[in-house]
């Protein structure tokens, strides 16, 4: 008679027949655009438990660079790396089944023309700890003016004329957005003594009750806040939310930060309020236009961009190059999370973080299956 093989038996074959099935399978060909040095440094190491091929070009991803993704099942991207319609088209005429995105935004990708075509996953959180903290780092920055008292401390220039700030304690701060980054930094601006004001389309009860900070509308936010700081996604309700006509509902003087995405300011408004005072400072670690320069060295080039060019005169305006995200934390965080991506795809065919178009809509699919399409 054939001899019975036990539970325990069969559990063990299962294992090495799994064990065989993953030595036997195809490395995941991921081609990897704006590739830094430190994005290579942390995807490598977070890699070595992953095992994905990745291959690193220098070059942002538009219509011109498409063609070097050929061959890869895969692209990762990051914020300057553009995929309109015609991107779209090509990388899926190239066989690309996944764009895994290495950052939360994703207002880079025309997700109608993708849709049906390759799937798209992102970051939805790395470290709210990091951008909060950058936030409150350009805040405290402007307004005890330390970045200008190193460089003449080291000129042995000891004077203080001119770089009186305000105590923070007392005052208002407006929240816009109150997602993972915006409840840290209300609890920042909280811990400061700061009365804070917050806005979301979805407003928390429960936390507005456990945190102290209170809900409001716009007009409201705008009206009474001494310090308005953005965290929210960009999105078509809210290009260029901070215009001239929301600007002159602010309080005289009111400082502007902004974390979130450059388009959520006109920044020729702004220009047009530090003109006339209206604004006292704005901390921006992001621009509406950074793409040709933001993560680049520019510093032997004309500045070509008019607009940047201005807002890099004015003494109180503290500009940094999208770098709130840049922590150890964070880096480690995102490195790790794009490639559970790619491999929850190509492995099990899970897209936990897929993004899509009709994300939000009942029309999305991803609550009942899983996936978007």
């Amino acid at each position: 008679m054939p001899r019975q093989v036990s539970k325990t038996a069969w559990k063990g074959c299962a294992a090495v027949v799994r064990r065989v099935n993953w030595s036997m399978m195809k490395a995941i060909q991921t081609a990897f655009f704006d590739a830094k040095p430190y994005d290579r440094e942390m995807f490598e190491m977070v890699n070595r438990g992953y095992g994905i091929e990745l291959k690193y070009f220098d070059d942002h991803l538009n219509a011109d660079t498409v063609p070097i993704a050929a061959g890869a099942d895969a692209i990762c991207l990051f914020v300057n790396d553009a995929v309109p319609r015609k991107v779209a088209e090509a990388l899926a005429a190239q066989g690309v089944r996944l764009i895994a995105l290495r950052c939360a935004g994703y207002n880079n990708v025309d997700l109608k023309a993708v849709y049906q075509r390759i799937h798209v996953v992102h970051v939805p959180a790395y470290s709210p700890f990091a951008v909060a903290e950058h936030a409150a780092a350009l805040l405290l920055t402007l307004n005890r003016k330390t970045h200008k008292a190193y460089s003449r401390t080291r000129d042995g220039n000891f004077s203080i004329n001119g770089l009186m700030g305000f105590d923070l304690h007392g005052k208002t701060a407006g929240v816009v957005g109150m997602g993972k980054i915006g409840r840290v930094m209300s609890g920042i601006l909280r811990g400061f003594g700061m009365r804070v004001l917050a806005f979301d389309p979805f407003p928390d009860a429960a936390f507005a009750q456990a945190s102290g900070c209170t809900y409001t509308d716009l007009p409201t936010l705008y009206r009474e806040a001494d310090i308005i700081t953005l965290h929210c996604p960009l999105t078509p309700d809210n290009v260029q939310m901070i215009n001239a006509e929301t600007i002159a509902q602010m309080k005289n003087g009111v400082v502007v930060i902004n974390t979130g995405r450059g388009k959520l300011i006109d920044t020729r408004a702004l220009i047009h309020g530090l003109k006339s005072c209206k604004i006292g400072a704005a901390g921006l670690d992001v621009y509406e236009e950074e793409t040709d320069y933001f993560f680049e060295d520019r510093s032997s080039a004309v500045i070509g961009d008019d607009v940047l060019a201005r807002l890099m005169t004015f003494p109180n305006v503290l500009i940094t190059s999208h770098q709130a995200f840049f922590t150890r934390e964070a880096m480690a965080n995102i490195a790790q999370t794009t490639l559970g991506n790619i491999r929850a795809f190509f492995e099990q065919g899970e897209l936990p973080h897929e993004i899509c178009y009709r994300c939000g809509e009942a029309a999305c699919l991803r609550k009942a299956t899983g996936k978007c399409f």
